[in-house]
């Protein structure tokens, strides 16, 4: 028969190894949530399990004002806890807090460090109390404490497994927070997206009737007109249809952010889309005295399967921004080459430029890489964002490619070859 020494070792080692799984099981819970209300209850309750006490709760630092505050509590209402502001100087949590080390106190209700407040506020009488601090890397994110132990006082070893909680529970919760905050600031984010979205419909929807309307009484007077008034005439027109096809681009972001672009793709050439875009900016073109130089050949055919007004769309807004920012007689080039299973297709200039930092940066709606007050070009800021939406939305890539300011630039897209 083993001895009575015997026994007890092995009911030692039995409550060790129950005590270390129920830890393993307590990390594996505390890493499976970002729900910070749910993290807090599960530390209390379980601190309150494996110590073997009346109640557990969870103190935290406010960073806006000296103090600490309860975030949670067992065997207590927890909303009237967390009334009570706990002050860091003339506490027992506060003492724990400023000391960074574990306090173990049998006769709590006779320490003169013991904030009576909280007892009377709550209705709740601490015999004996164990509080450890809740470390993150270097600092203290707050208190965990156990109180009034069922059966004995409190001892080191009680200190050492509430302290292994403390530390799991403060990584836990910071982890949380992190999340949520983030969570807060994408929210901030959507609705402030949503806001321009709105904003941007609803511009382009109450600015087309007037427009409309100028440009339907400008082509009927231009009918009419003689003279200095046709050329007067001439000269709003041409404004008006700058302003519509500005209308044009918010209306195509604004489809393009809410996913309601309607694509009707289909298997077309690709050299008929470059030729569509390029009779689109002939004009502009000329008007800088620019020469466009093709750099694809109509033999044979590089079929592509995509919407050919979207499509053209894209290539027309990278030669706009491609003309805008080109020095008068310089050149643009467009060109075409089938590359392993898909097309790639480039336009380049001589122009402006990008700094490398900017490459990506220009895809973003409404970025200027001149200040908008000293800017020497003219546009939204929004037609390479378009480009981009419309190219990827069918399964393209689009990328900038530049040397630096002064040396131009060259945008590069990657579409799947329809044989």
């Amino acid at each position: 028969m083993p001895s009575l020494a015997n026994t007890g070792a092995l009911k030692h080692l039995e409550g060790k190894e129950k005590l270390l799984l129920r830890l393993v099981d307590l990390s594996v819970q505390l890493n499976s949530t970002l729900d910070l209300d749910e993290l807090l209850q599960l530390i209390t309750a379980t601190a309150t399990e494996l110590l073997e006490c009346e109640a557990a709760s969870i103190l935290l630092y406010d960073e806006k004002s000296p103090r600490l505050f309860f975030a949670a509590a067992t065997g207590s209402n927890p909303v009237k806890l967390a009334e009570i502001p706990v002050p860091i100087d003339n506490s027992l949590a506060g003492t724990i807090f400023r000391t960074n080390k574990p306090l173990i106190l049998n006769d709590a209700d006779q320490d003169p460090r013991h904030y009576a407040p909280v007892s009377e506020h709550i209705k709740f009488k601490t015999k004996t109390l164990l509080g450890v601090p809740m470390p993150i890397k270097d600092q203290v994110m707050g208190v965990l404490e156990a109180v009034n132990k069922h059966s004995g006082n409190f001892d080191e070893s009680d200190s050492s497994v509430l302290s292994v909680i403390a530390a799991h529970a403060a990584i836990a919760i910071n982890n949380a927070r992190l999340f949520k905050a983030r969570q807060q600031a994408l929210e901030k984010v959507r609705e402030t997206n949503q806001i321009k979205s709105n904003f941007l419909a609803l511009a382009s929807h109450e600015l087309r009737t007037p427009l409309g309307i100028i440009i339907g009484y400008s082509a009927f007077l231009q009918e009419e007109a003689r003279g200095a008034s046709s050329e007067h005439v001439k000269h709003v027109l041409g404004a008006a249809s700058q302003m519509r096809s500005i209308l044009d681009q918010m209306n195509n972001l604004t489809l393009l952010q809410t996913d309601e672009m309607t694509m009707r793709p289909m298997k077309i050439p690709m050299q008929d889309i470059l030729n569509f875009a390029i009779d689109e900016i002939k004009y502009i073109a000329s008007r800088q005295d620019l020469t466009l130089v093709y750099a694809f050949e109509e033999k044979p055919p590089l079929f592509a399967f995509a919407d050919p007004e979207k499509t053209t769309l894209a290539f027309v807004n990278l030669l706009t921004n491609a003309v805008r920012f080109s020095n008068d007689g310089g050149e643009v080039t467009i060109g075409a080459v089938k590359q392993d299973k898909h097309i790639l297709v480039w336009v380049q200039d001589k122009g402006k430029g990008i700094p490398a930092d900017k490459l990506q940066k220009v895809f973003e709606e409404f970025y200027q890489i001149e200040p908008p007050n000293t800017r020497s070009y003219g546009g939204l800021g929004i037609g390479l964002s378009i480009s981009k939406g419309l190219i990827e939305s069918q399964g393209g890539k689009i990328w900038a490619e530049s040397e630096g300011l002064g040396k131009g630039t060259t945008f590069k897209a990657l579409f799947p070859l329809r044989e």
